[in-house]
């Protein structure tokens, strides 16, 4: 008999986000897979590629071959189950997602469900991250299009092979209200930021900070080809982005040089 493919499944919305369970039920659809799920037992979005050093960490069994990290992240939740429970072998695939929200341009340094997928592929697991945007008018959102294609993409992964080298992992942006969509492989786009935060008071006069969130506002890159996520999900696309993890600026290496010269 042929051995399942085995697929890692974490998020940074938590153990009962809607999107990761939607993800999971999706994925056991498929044929010949084990699914194993390892997710942070609290939300963390926005937590980035964090490592909890200054704390033990516990699994806590929600079902079969379903965990949560007792409040781990969701690199955290990679690591520990890549070196505890995949110590004989590791798993063919990894999956972050189904975020609620996109994780698009600069965002993915920022990202938590990203981060899993950067955890994966630094382990030299072939890494997916996949993100629903939402309209968060309607928090409950809807993942039929999201589950679909990563059913999608992991059947030809299945049949084929994963399509990146070394280092690098699939960042997947699925566009709100469309039931279909063709995928399209973007690069990363240029976000505008602000410095968003509301204050306020508890009854003793404590003063308290939450951080605002920021519009989705974007440009084109000038020196990039294509299309950028954020143009293909306004066009109703699905955007496809492989990053990479070589963070080095090498246009900026000569100019460098001559500098501290």
């Amino acid at each position: 008999m042929k051995n399942k493919y085995k697929i890692l499944v974490t998020n940074d919305d938590g153990y009962e986000a809607k999107g990761l369970l939607s993800l999971v039920s999706a994925l056991k659809e498929l044929d010949n897979v084990k699914v194993t799920v390892v997710a942070p037992a609290n939300e963390k979005s926005a937590c980035g590629h964090s490592l909890t050093l200054v704390r033990p960490l516990r699994f806590v069994s929600v079902d079969d071959d379903f965990y949560k990290l007792d409040d781990g992240t969701p690199s955290d939740c990679v690591y520990l189950s890549l070196s505890t429970m995949f110590e004989e072998k590791k798993p063919d695939l990894l999956i972050s997602g189904i975020n609620q929200g996109s994780n698009m341009g600069e965002d993915i340094t920022y990202s938590g469900t990203a981060a899993g997928a950067m955890e994966g592929v630094l382990h030299n697991v072939p890494s997916i991250a996949i993100s629903q945007v939402m309209d968060f008018t309607n928090p409950g959102g809807d993942f039929a299009l999201a589950c679909a294609t990563i059913k999608k993409l992991v059947t030809k992964i299945m049949d084929g092979s994963f399509p990146l080298p070394h280092r690098e992992f699939l960042n997947i942006n699925i566009p709100a209200k469309i039931e279909e969509a063709q995928m399209q492989v973007t690069y990363a786009g240029y976000r505008f930021y602000a410095n968003d935060s509301h204050v306020h008071r508890n009854p003793r006069g404590e003063e308290h900070y939450w951080l605002g969130l920021h519009p989705l506002a974007f440009r084109p890159r000038e020196e990039a080809k294509g299309m950028s996520d954020h143009e293909a999900i306004e066009a109703g696309f699905i955007s496809i982005t492989p990053i990479q993890l070589d963070l080095s600026a090498y246009k900026s290496m000569e100019m460098l040089k001559e500098w501290i010269e």
